[in-house]
């Protein structure tokens, strides 16, 4: 099992808007452009990109802070095999806000995949997400 560490930094964002964009179902599915259900309570269930592909149980939630939930591919991994732990925590940034991201208990077979995943399916998105919001508040 491998860890994947990743450090994002979103311009024009606050870390509030990071925690909930990743919470809210409705703004989580709008800035991956794909499904997503996130039942925002420790104990609440999620799942992204669509039947269930990826899924997961939150277990810690601090406000506007830090985000920590089981996580694991239906399609990739083994029914043997763990959940992984993902571990997101959001901070203020000079022009901004960071996206802090540990997550442990990938399969090696899997870990360049969810690395890059990661950047291509979420933060760059994301990105472009934030950009686009951000032009419709300067109006």
């Amino acid at each position: 099992m491998k860890t994947i560490v990743q450090t994002v930094n979103f311009p024009g964002v606050t870390p509030a808007e990071l925690y909930e964009t990743y919470l809210d179902s409705e703004k989580h599915a709008a800035a991956i452009g794909d499904d997503a259900k996130i039942e925002r309570r420790v104990g609440g269930k999620f799942s992204t990109f669509g039947a269930g592909h990826l899924v997961g149980t939150i277990l810690h939630l601090l406000p506007n802070r830090m985000i920590v939930q089981t996580w694991r591919s239906i399609t990739r991994w083994k029914p043997e095999e763990l959940d992984s732990i993902l571990v997101l925590t959001f901070e203020k940034a000079a022009r901004g806000a960071r996206l802090n991201l540990s997550h442990s208990g990938v399969p090696e077979r899997d870990f360049k995949l969810y690395n890059e995943g990661w950047r291509k399916r979420y933060w760059r998105p994301w990105k472009a997400h934030f950009a686009v919001t951000r032009k419709q508040r300067n109006r």
